[in-house]
């Protein structure tokens, strides 16, 4: 198969793409024409620099034109793409890095990183500094694909503390972006408003569908919830992908109608709250709620804004190349509303967790994918997500598990032990909280340890609120209590 890329320069070669926000009302549109020239001159200059194909080359990923042109040079050049998040610590990319065996890092981010990155003994591949004529990226002005090769490796977090990099072949995006646009529909004209991050597969996946499609993505490279809303009004948006926190927001915030082009927006990355789709509904918002994860490339089940409307709290049906079971301990399917394990087979599941074959065989047994999320099925087939992940924390789109702020809150020398849960939140959905328990004699105050936790952990996995008690609630077996725990955190 041609690179996709290439194959849509060729039909459209001057839609625009990409409409890059700079910042102070500047914008920089891009043509498909235009991405494929600088694709090409990329990919000469990963020739010139050394790089090999079938190597795997990592970046600090930003929504920016920085992001995407390597992007869709690794897809031509036949390399493993590995988006890192920018909001992680020096400590916390260095583990990915090694963990996938990562050959090269692109000189992109923050400076101060990748200088530590380096000193670490991670390979920066200077790109910037190579010069390259347009006759040099003649031979990459086009490429191949096979469906069944890794595309990406993307980190989700690991219920041990420590993430995993699913391993996403090129076929897993593919048949996602199919599957999404045979469920929620296309149009030529269609602009998808996209300020996800792009280290996030939720965001890469609205750059290939882009590509595929034909349309155009309107890229911002944050969550500013002035400029967003703006665009919403002014720039005959389309399509836009939210999690609830930033729908939230955007409903308080706004003063005026959006544009009436607006047909939908896809929301996901945590469950909606009934008030919040309650409010949709009174002022006409066509919210589409979806389920999806890393594992699957993105989008499982959605529900269209009608669907939505009848049944507020479900995702719907499970898209064209997906199946879904709910199952009991023993794989067994559960009867009609029953809760269980959510699993899910099709062709966009992940090939398997890179360089962790123990944790492969724990989630991908025949061919299913045991998410760990809880959920149900209705009569019609609606699926219903009751609990994302037994631990796991969604704080504004962003997935923290308990066990990773755990086991660095117990590495600060005052403290003994810890616990961590979300806590409801109206803006965030949830809010990371902790009870924290002291050894004997030693004290501590929140801000120290906050200043602690910012040198091993990003920004939105430190708890906003803790709690100082002499011991945790524990199972009989030994096991934290959590409900106890959120009962503590929680009580007035």
């Amino acid at each position: 198969m041609q690179d996709w890329l290439a194959a849509r320069t060729a039909v459209s070669p001057d839609h625009p793409f990409i409409i890059e926000h700079l910042g102070h009302g500047q914008k920089n549109t891009i043509s498909f024409r235009y991405l494929n020239q600088q694709v090409a001159q990329m990919c000469a200059k990963f020739a010139a620099v050394g790089i090999e194909r079938g190597q795997r080359i990592g970046i600090l990923m930003m929504n920016s034109t920085l992001g995407i042109v390597p992007f869709f040079a690794a897809i031509r050049y036949g390399l493993v793409f590995i988006p890192l998040n920018t909001r992680l610590t020096v400590e916390e990319l260095d583990f990915q890095l090694k963990q996938t065996n990562c050959d090269w890092l692109l000189p992109y981010g923050t400076t101060d990183k990748l200088g530590n990155l380096a000193q670490l003994g991670h390979k920066i591949a200077q790109v910037d500094r190579i010069k390259i004529r347009p006759l040099d990226a003649v031979s990459y002005v086009s490429g191949d694909i096979d469906l069944a090769q890794p595309l990406m490796i993307v980190h989700t977090s690991g219920t041990s503390g420590k993430p995993k990099g699913a391993i996403i072949t090129y076929g897993n995006v593919f048949y996602s972006a199919m599957s999404s646009a045979y469920r929620i529909g296309h149009l030529p004209d269609d602009k998808w408003l996209c300020v996800l991050p792009l280290y996030h597969v939720g965001g890469l996946s609205i750059l290939v569908r882009a590509v595929l499609y034909g349309i155009t993505v309107d890229l911002h490279s944050g969550f500013n919830i002035e400029t967003v809303n703006n665009a919403l009004i002014d720039d005959d948006i389309t399509l836009i992908s939210l999690v609830p926190t930033m729908l939230f927001r955007l409903l308080q915030y706004r003063t005026t109608q959006w544009s009436d082009k607006l047909r939908l927006v896809l929301l996901g990355g945590a469950a909606a709250t009934p008030d919040l789709m309650q409010r949709c509904l009174e002022e006409n918002i066509p919210v589409a709620t979806t389920y999806g994860l890393s594992e699957a490339a993105s989008q499982v089940a959605t529900t269209l804004p009608a669907d939505a409307i009848k049944k507020p709290g479900t995702v719907g049906k499970p898209l064209m190349f997906a199946r879904v079971r709910v199952v009991d301990d023993t794989g067994k399917d559960v009867r009609i509303g029953d809760y269980g394990e959510i699993i899910v087979k099709g062709l966009t599941v992940m090939q398997g967790y890179d360089n962790n074959p123990e944790a492969t065989a724990k989630t991908v047994r025949d061919g299913w994918l045991y998410t760990g999320d809880i959920g149900y099925l209705d009569e019609d087939g609606d699926l219903w997500l009751v609990q994302r992940r037994s631990d796991l924390i969604i704080t504004g789109g962003e997935n923290v598990y308990p066990a990773e702020v755990e086991n660095v809150l117990r590495q600060h020398p005052t403290i003994e032990d810890a616990a961590v849960v979300g806590i409801p939140d109206p803006e965030w959905g949830q809010r990371v909280a902790a009870t924290i328990v002291l050894k004997n004699g030693q004290s501590a105050d929140e801000e120290t340890i906050v200043e602690f936790l910012r040198e091993h952990l990003a920004g939105y996995k430190i708890p906003r609120t803790m709690r100082f008690i002499p011991n945790l609630p524990l199972t009989g077996s030994g096991k934290i209590q959590r409900p106890a725990v959120r009962d503590i955190l929680t009580d007035d």
